[in-house]
């Protein structure tokens, strides 16, 4: 396993995305805002929720790199093409699962069946996220493509 690789690129990658997410909201083509997102699940205060949240999704990224990093080591190859796949697969994912259940586990977010009078400031992300804008979706493939390919072209899998 490349544990130097996984520790730089990772981050590396996971900063790649980020800043894809990041500039994406900052367009207006989504206004999903994933360290807020995160963090506020332990800090009201979006400030700080802001930072926490960013702090635990460098971990995240962190994580999710050691699970491609092992996969391209089960492999025995890595690839542009390789992890631009499971980055797809990873966003996929997180769009269809992770993100919608949400509402269930954050206590600062509404639900579809329960809305803001609960005390939630946060809304449901709903469908594939498209409650936070139309192109939320294609954002998050994109940007979680992105990581993957980062990844498969920087790390080695032996």
């Amino acid at each position: 396993m490349d544990w130097t690789g996984w520790a730089v690129f990772g981050l590396v990658a996971t900063g790649a995305l980020t800043a894809l997410l990041s500039l994406s909201q900052l367009a207006g083509w989504t206004r999903m805002d994933l360290p807020l997102l995160l963090g506020t699940i332990f800090a009201a205060d979006t400030d700080r929720a802001r930072a926490i949240g960013f702090v635990i999704h460098l971990a995240n990224g962190q994580v999710f790199a050691l699970v491609y990093a092992a996969a391209f080591a089960a492999r025995g190859h890595a690839g542009l093409a390789f992890g631009a796949s499971l980055g797809a697969l990873h966003a996929l994912v997180s769009l269809a699962i992770l993100v919608p259940a949400l509402p269930a586990v954050h206590p600062r977010m509404a639900s579809a069946r329960a809305g803001p009078a609960t005390g939630a400031v946060l809304e449901p992300p709903g469908p594939l996220a498209l409650n936070y804008g139309r192109r939320t979706a294609l954002v998050t493939l994109a940007a979680h493509i992105a990581y993957g390919a980062v990844l498969g072209v920087l790390l080695n899998p032996r």
